[in-house]
């Protein structure tokens, strides 16, 4: 199977799961991964593959050779049930790297007491098999490469 690069699907400054104030991400208890602070209201596909879930603060995108990626946007933002969040796309979707399919207010969700962190999450993936090529503390641009698969 063939490497998988995901890519950033906010803007904003890359942070290590470990730092994410959740046990489920930070225990990397569904899969390795890096996470996203993010400075824009877009977010956009990190892999090509179909939206398998859909929901307004959280997706999962399978690519082909069916590895699945998991974004969140935020902490605890389930608890918005949608408000906030407007859908691009709609489950069973065929996706492209880059394509817009959700704008949010991440503003809007710290206003509220939420942390806006985007944890991005290779799904039960083995942690040797994640290459970050992007490191913590570096700034990305929605689009820009991540980490790599093997």
């Amino acid at each position: 199977m063939a490497d998988l690069t995901v890519l950033a699907p906010v803007g904003g400054v890359v942070h290590a799961l470990a730092d994410v104030d959740d046990p489920v991400f930070s225990g990397e208890i569904v899969g390795p991964g890096l996470a996203v602070q993010p400075t824009g209201t877009q977010v956009v596909a990190p892999v090509a593959g179909v939206v398998a879930k859909l929901h307004p603060h959280a997706f999962v995108l399978v690519a082909e050779g069916g590895r699945g990626v998991l974004v969140h946007l935020g902490i605890n933002t389930v608890q918005l049930g949608g408000a906030g969040f407007v859908l691009h796309v709609a489950e069973g979707d065929v996706v492209e790297p880059g394509q817009l399919l959700v704008e949010w207010d991440p503003v809007a969700v710290e206003a509220g007491g939420r942390s806006a962190i985007c944890p991005v999450v290779a799904l039960e993936a083995a942690p040797d098999a994640l290459t970050r090529l992007a490191s913590p503390g570096a700034e990305v641009s929605a689009g820009d490469p991540l980490f790599r698969l093997a």
